[in-house]
């Protein structure tokens, strides 16, 4: 899954709920579920995520939504073996931009 976010430093729950095509309700559940999304919150409460609150939401869209696992079985996944956990996704991440990239080129031949 291809995330289209502008580089900054915070997004507001919005724009991530946006970019992932999910309820809002369903990131702040997640966030209360999930130790690993930690939203700095402003003066107003409002939810401020970082670029690693996003790479983890990723990562937990990919196992909960993609994969079928269930929030017990994503969150054992996640502390059973968190950075190749991570590594792995990054590395599908990766590829799966590569064959976009091709599929691009193809398409234009």
């Amino acid at each position: 899954m291809h995330i289209d976010l502008p580089e900054k430093r915070y997004y507001k729950i919005g724009e991530v709920a946006k970019a992932f095509n999910v309820n809002t309700s369903l990131v702040r559940f997640w966030e209360k579920e999930f130790d690993v999304i930690k939203p700095k919150k402003n003066a107003k409460g409002n939810r401020l995520f970082t670029s690693d609150d996003i790479t983890n939401f990723k990562l937990i869209y990919n196992l909960v939504k993609e994969r079928g696992f269930t929030l017990d079985g994503a969150k054992q996944k996640l502390k059973k073996n968190p950075d190749s956990t991570i590594h792995n996704h990054e590395l599908i991440t990766r590829l799966e931009s590569v064959k976009a990239e091709l599929i691009k080129i193809k398409n234009q031949l």
